[in-house]
């Protein structure tokens, strides 16, 4: 897989990149990334990327022809991708759609900025649009980094135990369960006595019991009871 960035502000994406699983992954080229400056395609000698919007209002929104120059570019280097828009204006991200995106042999993720980007690139380059929660982000380029992380876990060779995939949270509909690990007792708080049992039986059992407490809980929507 191939994932290509296009931003303004590169370092942001560039930086988080060098450390932990995702490093190693890079490293081994278990995938790959390109992070693309949108700047480096403006045609004034200030490298302008932004514009005051028609109709005013607060803010600059990011102009078209840098971006469309910038598609231009990554066109010339892969015969196809999807582009994935970071808005808060799309869909939410979850674990099935970080799934489907894992099997993309190429993903363009372009990051908004300011007040967005011209209508116009929405319209034309992008093949959808993707949020990480009801909530704004002065850039795209954070969320950028969580959908990057999200879908490298499901390339194989990335995780070193690939069951982690299979029992952590949302990969069954739920939440995950309760993790303890040494000493089995810490300022007076013990292990639950099934964990250190060794009966993998019942293990799995107090394990499945757990998550569903904890995900009625934390999470009725995932289990179908109503929140309210």
């Amino acid at each position: 897989m191939k994932i290509t960035v296009l931003t303004l502000f590169p370092e942001i994406i560039n930086e988080p990149l060098k450390h932990s699983i995702i490093a190693k992954a890079l490293d081994k080229d278990i995938f790959k990334i390109e992070i693309i400056n949108i700047r480096d395609f403006a045609t004034d000698k200030h490298r302008t990327a932004d514009d005051y919007p028609y109709g005013g209002g607060a803010g600059m929104v990011m102009k078209p022809d840098p971006i469309f120059k910038a598609f231009d570019y990554v066109k010339e280097r892969n015969e196809s991708f999807k582009t994935i828009f970071m808005t808060p204006q799309g869909n939410v991200l979850t674990q099935k759609k970080v799934k489907t995106l894992a099997t993309q042999e190429n993903i363009v993720i372009l990051c908004g900025h300011y007040e967005g980007v011209d209508e116009r690139v929405r319209q034309t380059l992008v093949d959808e649009e993707i949020s990480i929660g009801d909530y704004v982000l002065t850039g795209g380029e954070l969320p950028a980094l969580v959908l990057i992380d999200a879908v490298a876990r499901y390339l194989p060779g990335v995780l070193g135990n690939a069951d982690s995939l299979v029992e952590e949270s949302f990969s069954q509909n739920s939440l995950d369960y309760p993790q303890y690990t040494r000493p089995s007792e810490y300022r007076g708080m013990k292990v639950p006595e099934v964990l250190l049992s060794g009966h993998h039986q019942n293990i799995a059992k107090w394990r499945t019991e757990q998550a569903k407490i904890r995900t009625k809980s934390r999470r009725p929507d995932l289990l179908g009871f109503s929140n309210l």
